[in-house]
């Protein structure tokens, strides 16, 4: 699982994900510099582009001379291999988990649950 390396990747990926298909270079651009203080350059957003993609978090898609780029994944599994490679990181998972339990909000918690419970529903019996 790769991470994000800077805000402008982790901008780059927002973009996208919140974009209704992927999309050319200019065209993230645009989203990227919609109210920005300091404007991007069509190059740095390219650059980052193709990072993310050579990275596997972007699909290149060509499109006539150009190439558009959405995402492989949604934000949902991102965050979620994230949490998995966190978990997997370190030799006392029940500390973890049991960290990481104390400081969920309850709603969280509460889906937390619903989930392993799913989860296990869907595992065959003795």
């Amino acid at each position: 699982m790769v991470g994000l390396a800077g805000s402008l990747e982790r901008a780059v990926m927002e973009a996208l994900w919140a974009a209704p298909r992927p999309l050319r270079v200019r065209e993230l651009l645009e989203r990227l510099n919609e109210g920005a203080a300091k404007p991007l350059a069509y190059n740095t957003v390219q650059t980052v582009a193709e990072r993310l993609s050579r990275k596997g978090m972007l699909a290149k898609i060509p499109d006539g001379q150009a190439f558009r780029y959405g995402p492989t994944r949604d934000r949902e599994a991102y965050v979620a291999d994230l949490m998995l490679d966190a978990l997997t990181g370190t030799t006392d998972h029940g500390a973890v988990l049991a960290r990481f339990a104390e400081g969920v909000a309850d709603e969280d918690a509460r889906r937390l649950l619903e989930a392993l419970r799913h989860r296990g529903a869907d595992e065959p019996g003795p």
